[in-house]
């Protein structure tokens, strides 16, 4: 079969592969649309914070394809060495997901990884309220742009949308943001009293895809008792602050990764984003390209995706 095959730590390039077999609990699934992620980039590179994977391997988290009996499944842990990025994949049956009718294939993928990684800590980690008021970082992204979609269809409030590009910022506000933040017209103070005049006081609930300076500034904008989700370090790995802005309104600052939700949260997470985005209630952007192009799209997400969701077709 034809694969995404990464040889050397790197770009993954399009070869031959040896075929998947299913053992005792697994299932072979012919791949139709395959998601691109800053995850599979670092594990490519080898650099993901668990280990270097054994060369050579199939790149690819997550994919969305047809199983034996004709069921479409989404899946984001397959079975090394296969990834994603190939004609077909292996996955234990257990971690198979069913694609609810109505989504498309790239769709399935399109609210996987990044749909749960803005629907989940808003609604497992955060525990959004309604009528709270959220605060999205990064909100030009695609996970961004999901997250400012759950956020008011989790009850939000107000759901404020910042980010660098300014056209990016006016998708958001059509998303439904009430508010938009631009992280490069200010800092410090100045980009904390933003924040707070666009959510109309202290925030509840912010989305930290970003760390370092921003994140800062959005814990100076939480009201009392509010909470900041961190889910990545776009901006920078470290953040350095005073104690006062966390105690001193009894703030939290809570971590969030996909891998360590439980499994029956991550299934009926993603069985509610899909259930929205086949009713249009979530929109994503989505950009597919053939699997052989894979190190043109690979380049294209090193560059930023810009807002868009990076799909592979075999």
């Amino acid at each position: 079969m034809n694969a995404a095959v990464v040889e050397e730590y790197g770009t993954p390039r399009y070869r031959a592969f040896e075929e998947p077999v299913a053992g005792e609990g697994q299932l072979v699934v012919e791949v139709e649309a395959a998601g691109l992620n800053p995850v599979d980039q670092a594990k490519a590179a080898g650099r993901f914070y668990s280990g270097r994977a054994p060369l050579p391997f199939v790149a690819g988290g997550e994919g969305a394809g047809i199983v034996a009996g004709g069921r479409r499944v989404y899946f984001d842990a397959p079975v090394a060495p296969f990834g994603s990025m190939a004609d077909r994949s292996l996955v234990n049956a257990a971690d198979a997901i069913d694609v609810p009718d109505g989504v498309e294939p790239a769709l399935a993928v399109a609210v996987g990884i990044a749909g749960l990684a803005a629907w989940l800590p808003l609604a497992w980690r955060a525990q959004l309220q309604p009528g709270e008021t959220v605060l999205v970082l990064g909100a030009t992204g695609v996970v961004g742009c999901i997250a400012v979609q759950a956020a008011k269809l989790l009850g939000a409030a107000r759901v404020v949308a910042a980010g660098r590009n300014e056209q990016a910022l006016a998708r958001a506000a059509a998303l439904g943001a009430d508010a938009t933040v631009r992280l490069d017209a200010s800092e410090g103070d100045d980009l904390t009293a933003a924040f707070r005049e666009a959510a109309g006081g202290g925030v509840d609930v912010v989305i930290d895809p970003l760390w370092g300076e921003p994140a800062v500034a959005a814990l100076g904008a939480l009201g009392d008792g509010g909470r900041l989700i961190q889910i990545g370090q776009s901006a920078g790995a470290t953040a350095t602050f005073p104690s006062a802005i966390v105690r001193g309104k009894l703030a939290e600052i809570r971590g969030h990764t996909n891998f360590l939700a439980p499994h029956d949260v991550k299934v009926a997470a993603y069985r509610t984003l899909a259930e929205h985005a086949a009713a249009g209630r979530i929109t994503v952007e989505i950009e597919a390209a053939p699997l052989s192009e894979v190190a043109t799209v690979w380049e294209r997400q090193q560059a930023g995706g810009h807002g868009k969701k990076l799909v592979l077709v075999p």
